[in-house]
């Protein structure tokens, strides 16, 4: 009862106070006008947003805007960089537009942070292309600033590897001078290889003995340079074959080796004037499949028991398996690879190894061919020089510290042998 006599006081208390309100702030103190209304005269100004928040900040400009095409790149890519006034609120994040030929502006992107340079890239060269950028600061976009133009293009030359030209071009003539040399007949000194070397005693024991030779020029195709150094010392065996009257077996795991093979081993057959010896079913193909092709040589090797076994190419996890059987029967075992996880196995599998570069000097030092020759000089004249260069760049760098000179010799080094 009491409830109910004080219901229509409260409701003539809250109309007198709706009729009072200022205008735009119908809902009381503290909040935001209309954009029709209002705030002079309001005596609630001290408590309402939009009499208490100060004015609005502009937002920074950005300034000296320029656009380049970005130095030795292949092309399809520019930078654009810039500097921000220090008036106004500094942008959080810049949009990027971009319009090509004259077509209408569409957005490239956007920086976040708002950095002072940025590149673009996947642009198509010689066409011109014109960027404009927008502040943003608070989600409030800014001015745009001013538009620049660039057309990007491709380097001829990159110049942080002038220094590496430089060496290249030198021992590239070093190579060709030493190439030269061994065309006019001048000796050139190899070292001599044991494993090479021993290519005649394993040839002469495999014909005493009445028993094939087998030679496994790896497993990869002509393309691979490894196999192709192989051929070379192919032809040195097959000679040798040919001249003692011995059996050679040339199984393959490329058709394309397999051709190359048997043109290698005939060749051999006629400079030795034994072209009745060859037998081209003695250079076959097997398979393709890596351990396939090991199964079969393993065959090969129990059923035929060659005297003399040559493993020269490219070889993998096969390497031990074929390794170990040509061990189990008797065979004397010359192995060379510039797979450096399977020099091991064939170092404690076999009787001579040819180790990584040693495989592409023996086919120079078998061939006497004089490109062969003077590229394998002209090699290790290179690495001397590379060697040099190393031993001055460390001295250089040590009394640098205490002797400017040094310091300075210590950057052109650096610089000469720096690659970006």
């Amino acid at each position: 009862m009491r409830i109910a006599s004080i219901a229509p006081l409260l409701l003539w208390t809250l109309a007198v106070a709706q009729v009072s309100a200022p205008p735009g702030l119908a809902s009381g103190p503290g909040t935001q006008p209309g954009a029709a209304d209002s705030c002079s005269g309001c005596p609630a100004a001290a408590g309402c947003l939009t009499c208490a928040a100060p004015p609005a900040a502009a937002t920074a400009r950005l300034l000296d805007i320029s656009a380049a095409d970005v130095p030795n790149d292949v092309g399809g890519a520019v930078e654009l960089a810039w500097t921000m006034s220090e008036e106004g609120v500094p942008a959080d994040s810049v949009q990027v537009l971009r319009s090509a030929a004259g077509a209408e502006p569409e957005e490239a992107g956007w920086i976040l942070p708002a950095a002072g340079s940025w590149a673009d890239e996947g642009l198509r060269d010689g066409v011109e292309y014109t960027y404009t950028l927008v502040p943003w600061a608070g989600g409030v976009a800014g001015a745009p600033a001013g538009s620049a133009s660039v057309v990007p293009a491709a380097s001829w030359f990159h110049m942080g590897r002038l220094g590496m030209f430089i060496l290249l071009t030198i021992l590239t003539l070093v190579i060709l001078a030493y190439i030269e040399r061994a065309k006019r007949g001048h000796k050139l000194y190899v070292r001599e290889i044991a494993g090479i070397s021993a290519v005649d005693d394993a040839v002469g024991r495999a014909t005493e003995m009445g028993r094939p030779i087998l030679y496994i020029p790896g497993i990869m195709d002509m393309d691979d340079i490894q196999t192709i150094a192989s051929m070379v010392i192919l032809g040195r065996v097959a000679s040798k074959t040919a001249e003692y009257g011995a059996n050679l077996l040339v199984p393959n795991t490329r058709s394309v080796v397999m051709s190359v093979a048997q043109e290698v081993v005939k060749e051999a057959y006629l400079a030795a004037g034994r072209p009745d010896a060859y037998r081209r079913e003695n250079i076959n193909y097997l398979t393709d499949d890596q351990f396939g092709y090991a199964a079969g040589v393993d065959g090969i090797m129990v059923r035929q028991r060659p005297a003399a076994i040559f493993l020269l190419g490219t070889f993998y996890a096969e390497s031990l398996i074929l390794a170990e059987t040509g061990k189990s029967v008797g065979a004397i075992q010359i192995a060379g690879t510039a797979m450096v996880s399977q020099l091991p196995f064939f170092i404690a599998a076999c009787d001579y190894t040819l180790i990584g570069e040693e495989l592409f000097a023996a086919s120079a030092y078998l061939s006497h061919e004089p490109k062969l020759l003077g590229s394998l000089k002209g090699q290790d004249a290179a690495k001397l020089v590379i060697m040099i260069l190393i031993l001055l760049g460390v001295a250089a760098a040590t009394l640098g510290t205490a002797w400017p000179p040094a310091a300075k010799a210590a950057d052109f080094l650096r610089l000469l042998t720096h690659v970006d």
